[in-house]
């Protein structure tokens, strides 16, 4: 029998039993049903944010959230918010696995790396390249990214059925024709064959843009542009696209949320296509959450 269903009497021995009063007990269940309430409204905000930005992880939301917090007088740290989103399945899960889209054993010239010691003061100074897949129904697409490096605003963009140059160009066109500022930049991308190929060394030479290339297989000699492709595949993009041109539809709109609605950690919380407008020393805004990796050799228990 529900406690709801309780005659007075039984009520009142049952609250006597446990220690509290009547009072006390209505006063929970009241409480109950705000609490209820309240998680219920947040939800729906998350919601509406879920449905612009897919995948936006819960740091991000929580940012988000904070003016819907402040306005309706609620108190919720970071780690309730985040248990609030586990009870209702909407943590994000990672995926893994990909296909390969660099190929660095070839026969063309290979630039050495220009960003070891540059300092960057606002935009148009290091443009970033990288390429990665997206799933199909029957197959994959390959996305090529120019990204400006301090402002993180994605400046091209292309989707294509190949992994040619060809899709390359395209991305680079589209950033070379929104340029303002043409003198000083860096292109800064790994060494595969689409961005040693003549087309794509000539299109950043005509266009007085400097050429870096990684000098390594690691991820990490081109992060910024790793982390773009990672943002846009974990947080706005679908996990697979009906054919070719549902992924550029659905590309062009991720790539508009991110420079202009998404708050980036990394450039003071603000969107990419503020940041492109700034000339100042933008702080990051968020912490490593993963301990590092031990150098040292551990010695084997004898």
């Amino acid at each position: 029998m529900k406690v709801e269903q309780l005659q007075e009497g039984n009520l009142s021995r049952l609250c006597s039993l446990s220690g509290y009063s009547r009072q006390a007990y209505y006063k929970r269940r009241l409480l109950g049903k705000r609490e209820a309430l309240r998680e219920d409204h947040l939800i729906e905000q998350v919601a509406g944010y879920r449905d612009i930005q897919p995948r936006i992880g819960g740091r991000k939301l929580f940012f988000l959230m904070k003016p819907f917090f402040k306005l309706h007088e609620l108190a919720m740290g970071r780690d309730s918010f985040f248990r609030m989103l586990g009870r209702h399945g909407l943590l994000n899960k990672r995926r893994r696995g990909k296909p390969r889209t660099t190929d660095s054993n070839h026969w063309m010239k290979k630039y050495p790396d220009l960003t070891g010691k540059l300092a960057l003061t606002g935009s148009e100074q290091l443009w970033v390249s990288d390429i990665t897949y997206l799933d199909l129904c029957d197959g994959h697409a390959y996305l090529s990214l120019v990204t400006d490096a301090y402002s993180r605003k994605i400046v091209g963009f292309h989707v294509s059925d190949s992994l040619t140059a060809a899709g390359c160009i395209k991305a680079m066109q589209m950033a070379i024709a929104g340029r303002i500022n043409k003198m000083g930049l860096i292109h800064h991308s790994d060494r595969g064959t689409q961005y040693c190929c003549d087309d794509y060394v000539d299109l950043l030479q005509d266009n007085n843009v400097h050429i870096s290339m990684t000098q390594s297989g690691d991820p990490r000699d081109n992060a910024i542009a790793e982390r773009v492709n990672g943002i846009l595949k974990m947080e706005l993009l679908k996990p697979v696209f009906t054919d070719l041109e549902n992924a550029r539809t659905e590309t062009a709109r991720a790539v508009n949320i991110y420079n202009y609605l998404r708050p980036h950690s990394s450039i003071s919380m603000l969107t990419p296509a503020l940041a492109h407008t700034r000339t100042l020393d933008l702080k990051r805004c968020w912490k490593n959450y993963y301990k590092k990796r031990s150098t040292k050799q551990e010695v084997p228990a004898e």
